[in-house]
């Protein structure tokens, strides 16, 4: 479980495909140690349990069902990587709950700077959109935002100069993919009614 604060980065150091998934290698400085192999890192959003660590290259292996539910279908090295490591009891949340498990992958397709934030737009098909609430969280490549606005296209979310910067979205161009998960407050809210 994590919360979607990122503090930590990583570059796609290496690639391997296998025939049902591939492991991927990401460098990294996360305080890692030996006696961690096992546990889940969020990988831009992913929960992926780390299976192997080399100084500062920590493996993963991502299986099909994986690549084929994220934007990690399309990944290549020298990717940057939002990286958190799991939520410990008495941590402070200062995000919101989030379980790195990938709801959609959508496209970034707006970009504009206003005054010294961000207003990025991003694609939701109406299937997708019938689980978005305007001011609710959502977990995009691992970050905890909240949508601003539900689009014709999709939905809207403010990303200030911290976030930008420390972050991968200050690498997004239009068109680029990003991981999607909705809160998982709202999807039980909405299950539970529609159940009722």
């Amino acid at each position: 479980m994590f919360n979607g604060i990122i503090f930590n980065q990583g570059i796609v150091h290496k690639i391997i495909k296998r025939n049902k998934g591939i492991n991927l290698f990401i460098k990294s400085n996360l305080p890692i140690k030996y006696k961690d192999i096992g546990i889940s890192i969020s990988c831009d959003g992913v929960c992926l349990t780390l299976i192997s660590k080399k100084n500062k290259i920590l493996e993963f292996y991502l299986s099909n069902e994986t690549l084929n539910r994220t934007k990690f279908k399309k990944i290549r090295n020298n990717d940057i990587i939002n990286l958190e490591l799991p939520l410990k009891n008495g941590q402070s949340i200062s995000g919101h709950i989030c379980q790195g498990h990938v709801d959609f992958v959508s496209k970034l397709l707006k970009i504009k700077l206003i005054d010294k934030s961000y207003l990025m737009q991003f694609t939701a098909n109406n299937y997708q959109k019938k689980n978005l609430i305007e001011k609710a969280s959502i977990l995009i490549n691992g970050i905890s935002l909240t949508i601003s606005k539900i689009t014709k296209k999709g939905f809207e979310v403010w990303i200030i100069p911290h976030t930008y910067n420390l972050t991968n979205l200050s690498n997004l161009k239009i068109n680029s993919l990003v991981n999607i998960e909705i809160d998982i407050l709202s999807k039980y809210v909405k299950k539970y009614f529609n159940e009722k």
